[in-house]
């Protein structure tokens, strides 16, 4: 209910009118049915306007800290991802992570869509990094398609660290599924969740342009902020 009133009434006019987002390859993502929408991260914006492109709703992980907030920001970014029903996730990994992953699969049960974006945090300078196997895992035991989705120019719109975004036109380009029926139920199986998501990389990669770096993202984010501090 508060999803629908917000997409429809409170966020999506403004930001249509603003942002003049456009989609192409929509028809790729089924009326009804379970999926996975894997996206790249740009930008805080793209689970904005990777929802307000797609009719269907979608379920997001959230990074636990938009959750955990002090003061009266802190209180409403919070009641914003609760009453949307986006899913707190623990980003260190280990079984936190895995506790979000099997509410995802819950969704998908359910017969819903379930948003991830594989690289597992925004992109440090526009650049597509390398996948966590989280989106095959949930792919393969849920044996449902992977969709990918790429946002564009939501990092130009938005920067990281900045509040409030610049008036660029922003868009969502949708590929075709990904659907390894051959490989359901292999969900412990390390080489097939690397093999299905690098494929789904390769996919986002050609659809959004961006350069791949075959590192981890966070761990190019650790390095940036070590090699800071250490000048500071």
């Amino acid at each position: 209910m508060v999803y629908t009133f917000l997409k429809h009434f409170v966020v999506g006019p403004p930001a249509r009118l603003i942002f003049r987002p456009w989609v192409e390859g929509l028809h790729h993502v089924p009326d009804q049915g379970p999926a996975i929408l894997a996206s790249n991260h740009l930008s805080f914006s793209d689970s904005i306007f990777l929802p307000l492109m797609v009719p269907r709703r979608i379920t997001f992980p959230a990074k636990m800290e938009y959750f955990t907030g002090n003061g009266v920001r802190g209180w409403l970014t919070k009641q914003f991802f609760l009453r949307t029903g986006q899913i707190p996730i623990d980003r260190s990994g280990g079984s936190r992570s895995m506790a979000a992953l099997e509410q995802g699969l819950a969704v998908l049960r359910e017969g819903g869509l379930f948003g991830i974006y594989p690289e597992g945090t925004r992109s440090p300078d526009g650049r597509l990094y390398r996948g966590k196997t989280g989106v095959a895992r949930m792919a393969l035991q849920a044996d449902v398609p992977i969709i990918p989705c790429a946002m564009i120019d939501t990092d130009k719109a938005q920067p990281t660290g900045q509040k409030i975004p610049r008036i660029v036109q922003v868009g969502v380009r949708i590929g075709p599924a990904i659907y390894h029926r051959e490989l359901a139920g292999q969900s412990e199986n390390h080489a097939a969740l690397r093999e299905v998501t690098d494929e789904v990389m390769r996919a986002l990669g050609s659809l959004s342009g961006q350069e791949y770096v075959d590192e981890y993202a966070a761990d190019v984010k650790a390095r940036l902020a070590s090699s800071e501090g250490s000048d500071a």
